[in-house]
């Protein structure tokens, strides 16, 4: 029986100790420890499973952390962490407490930048290698970027920077064709004719002013490291294109990229993922949009889709099969999206433009000049809203009432449940004449029987849900089910605002005049999100009630279960039923 080569490394010191000839076995052992922690504790498995060879010859080759390693995303930096010491807490990953499914900073040297939205890497990279270079250190720096990410603009934006520079930088470009779903563009086609050897024009990269080698089989080691040790004598800016297979060393995962990239458990042995149920159970928000906006679609000709590179996440899927040429994946490109809805919205079209809250963000300016200052009536999806679970800070999506609230001729809505989304895009799609965002929550929403006739809602009006006395509890979204749990045995009234802006002003002043105290719930920032919004209104007309604000507290949530993460902060019904019970004791 072979000895075990994994189990004597606990960080890069002793894995350059190794005979090269060692580490193909240290591959494949790797590949398994992957596999097995995965299958059971879940993650993301395709991604790291594609860099295995490539991960170990880097801190092979490399001195790190003296040399500088980034990871873009950080989807594929399982292998990275296993190898620099956290071996031993693998099992903990993604879980309350335990180490994060993304490179972060304070939790390893090895980990020289925090990563979680894609595309990051070379502009973080160069910035080391130019301080690098100012303090006349001699150290080496490498951003491993995906194929689907380099072809973002910021990626764009740091070649663009980089190739004016005599930075020593290192740029691998780890080319497997896809991302979470497949890489799409003209940069992915110019890729796979290089692959192929039938790329008649210049190279882009060395037109950058880039040292380029490759493309080399990234599953080979000893061609990457002879290729790795060569680069390191060679001074100024280089890319170094590799190729890999997502997924490789677990058949499934190399067949079904897109659903093993984060396949939920499996059977670490077969491969084969875990049996679903049969229960019958609520849809998930994801697929509430795409189904109704396949339905609706078909109805109204000038309804387009766009996403930027989350045609699987955002189920918009479903209509690039249903309406192939109405609807439109852009890739990892976010401001893009949002300036190509804003130009189809002026020739009349009407574009629902589906981005995760979290990745929002990055076209902030592009919302505000595009859109909203023209008042293009662009209709914002964001889904995962609120808190996201194991995906952790990076991903919460609990800051879009805050950065949007404030922007002029912007509707905020959303729904409490699968009926009430369905409702608003049919409602958006009918012709408004200002942009609106609809934010839902990543999961399942409560409603079995959701495909229901369409109605429309009046814009800026909220609902009553309970009546009672002594206190008003006012929630926005999902949030309700939880306070509907809450109170269940509580003598207080229930008010579902829906909007967040514009609020429904008439029923505000109506509940300040009936209830001295207030009670608002959202699962967002309690920084300038709803409840802002409802002291704001309370202070402008000078209402003396008292009010609560419960939400996500003014700090970054760490990764684990949604429920847990929930209960930690006293947002899960159980907390909120104490919270307010403690208030009408008061």
């Amino acid at each position: 029986m072979q000895k075990s080569l994994l189990n004597t490394i606990n960080s890069p010191k002793e894995l350059r100790l190794l005979n090269q000839t060692d580490l193909p076995q240290l591959a494949q052992e790797l590949r398994e420890f992957i596999i097995n922690i995965v299958a059971t504790k879940e993650g993301h498995l395709g991604a790291s499973l594609g860099v295995v060879e490539l991960t170990i010859a880097l801190h092979y080759a490399f001195n790190t952390p003296i040399d500088q390693l980034i990871w873009d995303v950080g989807h594929q930096a399982y292998g990275h962490k296993i190898l620099t010491g956290r071996k031993n807490i693998f099992h903990t990953n993604r879980q309350l407490g335990g180490i994060s499914g993304f490179p972060k900073r304070d939790e390893s040297e090895y980990d020289t930048f925090g990563v979680g939205h894609s595309s990051t890497s070379i502009s973080a990279a160069l910035g080391m290698a130019i301080a690098s270079q100012l303090k006349g250190e001699n150290k080496h720096h490498i951003a491993v970027i995906g194929d689907a990410s380099i072809a973002s603009g910021m990626a764009f934006e740091g070649l663009n920077h980089a190739g004016v520079t005599k930075a020593n930088l290192l740029i691998i470009l780890n080319d497997n064709a896809i991302g979470i779903d497949p890489s799409v563009g003209a940069l992915k086609q110019y890729l796979t004719n290089v692959k192929k050897g039938t790329q008649k024009q210049d190279n882009i990269f060395e037109a950058l002013n880039f040292d380029y080698s490759g493309p080399i089989d990234g599953h080979d080691l000893n061609t990457v490291i002879a290729e790795l040790e060569r680069l390191k004598t060679v001074d100024g800016p280089k890319l170094l294109h590799v190729i890999t297979t997502k997924g490789k060393g677990l058949k499934q995962a190399e067949t079904n990229q897109v659903k093993y990239h984060a396949p939920g458990k499996f059977d670490a042995k077969t491969g084969d993922l875990a049996e679903k149920s049969n229960e019958v159970q609520a849809p998930k928000y994801q697929d509430v949009f795409g189904h109704t906006i396949v339905e609706l679609a078909e109805q109204n000709k000038n309804i387009v889709g766009i996403t930027p590179a989350m045609p699987t996440g955002s189920s918009l899927k479903y209509m690039m099969e249903a309406i192939p040429d109405r609807a439109f994946d852009v890739g990892i490109a976010e401001q893009h999206a949002v300036t190509l809805a804003a130009g189809m919205s002026t020739q009349g079209l009407i574009p629902f433009c589906n981005i995760y809250s979290t990745f929002l963000q990055r076209a902030y300016d592009q919302i505000i000049h595009d859109v909203a200052l023209q008042k293009l009536p662009v209709i914002f999806c964001l889904d995962r809203a609120g808190l996201v679970g194991e995906d952790g800070a990076t991903h919460h999506g609990v800051f879009d009432l805050s950065y949007l609230r404030c922007i002029p001729n912007l509707i905020i809505f959303a729904p409490r449940n699968e009926l009430e989304l369905r409702n608003i895009m049919y409602t958006a799609q009918l012709g408004l004449k200002q942009p609106i965002a609809i934010r839902y929550p990543r999961g399942r929403g409560v409603t079995i029987d959701w495909k229901q006739l369409y109605s429309k809602i009046e814009i800026g009006k909220g609902v009553s849900l309970k009546k009672g006395k002594n206190i008003a509890v006012l929630s926005i979204g999902t949030m309700a089910k939880n306070v509907t749990e809450a109170i269940a045995n509580l003598d207080v009234s229930h008010y579902d605002m829906r909007f967040v802006k514009p609020l429904d002003e008439h029923l505000l002043h109506s509940i300040f005049k009936t209830y001295d105290i207030v009670v608002t719930v959202e699962d967002h920032s309690i920084k300038g999100g709803f409840g802002s919004a409802i002291l704001e209104f309370a202070a402008i007309h000078q209402y003396p009630n008292t009010i609560n604000v419960l939400g996500v507290p003014d700090e970054f949530i760490e990764h684990g279960g949604v429920n847990v993460l929930q209960q930690s902060i006293g947002l899960d019904a159980e907390s909120l039923k104490h919270t307010i019970e403690s208030i009408l004791l008061i």
